[in-house]
């Protein structure tokens, strides 16, 4: 990825402090106008340095002096260069991301959550973990591991729910999937879990659609459930509907990929490491 001029610029100032908190030059004088000359005796003032906003705006308008001044500069100090640009570049995202995060702290989500929401561990932990997912997605098989743990460290204290956010155009199988789970889940709520379990841990299953429409079967006959009532349901309008509704709510909170997490209504945008969500429980003060 090329280092944005932001980047540029910001990699600029860090590398020459002494540009920073300076006076703006002075205005050029006519010689009419210009002050005497000071004595020979006379101590020599310092030039004037540009001030942080002058130089950036100049950057900004003249992009091309940072290509000029690079062409002239050793290659050893190019690199240290461009180390600095992606050390202030590394630095703001993760400024960034803290702000975001400060705000999710205090802005939650508030995801629908009733009755007949499938809901697996216990309904009042202090700990609500919802995903937005897709069964084909490979991220997503990533999130499932990333959930398992989590599950495992908090036990009783976290609640698990599982919604629908299938990316059709990338992921055919994901939306078969997703209506074959909720076909289960009307024959049995928690064989629903199952299926969920079995479609990522053979998540190579669903690479293509006769495969993957043998697989759905399969699993469901093995859990001892009716097949051909799990196939009718599967292409309902009321399961599709269901399906819908997960994915329009995953969108209004702003995801657009898979998968999307909120911890306590607190997003979480991708399969960041368990330890970031602990980082987060913490923060909430509900961690024990």
């Amino acid at each position: 990825m090329k280092p944005t001029l932001t980047a540029l610029t910001a990699a600029l100032l860090l590398a020459a402090p002494c540009l920073a908190g300076g006076t703006p030059a002075a205005p050029d004088m006519s010689a009419a106008t210009a002050a005497p000359a000071a004595p020979k005796d006379a101590p020599k003032k310092s030039k004037s340095r540009i001030s942080r906003e002058d130089l950036e705006a100049a950057l900004a308008e003249n992009p091309d002096l940072i290509v000029k001044a690079l062409a002239k500069i050793g290659k050893t100090d190019q690199s240290k260069f461009f180390e600095i640009v992606v050390e202030a570049q590394h630095a703001y995202q993760l400024s960034q991301e803290e702000r975001e995060l400060e705000n999710a702290l205090k802005n939650p989500f508030t995801p629908k959550i009733d009755d007949k929401t499938r809901v697996r561990g216990d309904k009042d932990a202090p700990i609500t973990l919802v995903e937005y997912s897709d069964f084909e997605c490979p991220y997503c098989q990533k999130g499932f591991q990333i959930v398992e743990a989590l599950k495992e460290k908090y036990g009783k204290r976290m609640r698990f729910i599982y919604k629908h956010m299938p990316l059709v155009n990338l992921h055919p199988q994901a939306m078969p999937a997703a209506r074959w789970q909720e076909a289960v889940a009307l024959q049995s709520p928690e064989k629903a879990w199952d299926f969920h379990d079995t479609m990522f841990k053979n998540q190579e299953k669903l690479g293509d659609a006769k495969t993957a429409d043998e697989f759905f079967h399969q699993t469901v006959k093995d859990m001892g459930l009716d097949v051909k009532k799990a196939e009718k349901d599967a292409s309902s309008q009321a399961v599709q509907d269901k399906i819908d509704a997960d994915s329009k709510e995953g969108a209004e909170f702003g995801f657009t990929g898979t998968p999307g997490f909120l911890v306590n209504g607190v997003a979480v945008r991708g399969a960041y490491p368990p330890g970031y969500f602990d980082m987060i429980i913490q923060k909430l003060g509900v961690a024990n």
